[in-house]
């Protein structure tokens, strides 16, 4: 009797961890996901005399990528969303976060830039509400401005045909 009780709770213990390790870490919900986007009204990096309005972007489906100089999955990523957005001739704008402009512009002359314009967001305020928890993340966002899509982690080829293609092609 005295060690069922121990064996029990190893038993659950057990239970709990396995079905933990099941689930993927990056399947994350979102509480945007169907909500109206969230402001930006940031400087642009390239033009800081300039704002990314998320409410000039109605109207069309597009993609906002969060993303720093100092991720090395965003690095990889780039060359990708340029590739991807081209090919699907849809607009991709970039929320720079927590990043000096300086080394960010440098990556984007280095690496190539995917973004129609991207936004600095020096200290983190927008990326809260956003709900970023880690750079790179990637949401689709429709022409009525509501989320429909977040994804974390770097896009890849596979990711934009199989997970974010189909939501543009939904929500054009």
């Amino acid at each position: 009797m005295r060690f069922i009780l121990p064996l029990a709770a190893f038993l659950a213990l057990a239970v709990m961890l396995g079905l933990g390790l099941q689930r993927n870490p990056r399947d994350i919900p979102s509480a945007l996901v169907e909500q109206v986007a969230p402001a930006i009204e940031r400087p642009l990096l390239d033009k800081p005399e300039q704002l990314l309005s998320v409410q000039a972007l109605q109207g069309q489906a597009w993609v906002l990528n969060v993303w720093a100089s100092w991720c090395a999955p965003c690095r990889q990523e780039l060359p990708v969303l340029q590739a991807m957005s081209q090919a699907d001739q849809v607009p991709v704008y970039g929320l720079n976060y927590k990043d000096q402009p300086a080394k960010a512009q440098a990556l984007l002359r280095v690496a190539g830039n995917p973004y129609r314009a991207s936004a600095v967001d020096a200290d983190g305020r927008v990326g809260m509400d956003w709900g970023i928890q880690g750079v790179p993340e990637t949401f689709v966002i429709d022409g009525q401005g509501r989320v429909r899509y977040r994804h974390a982690g770097p896009v890849t080829a596979e990711v934009w045909r199989d997970r974010i293609r189909p939501v543009l092609e939904a929500v054009r």
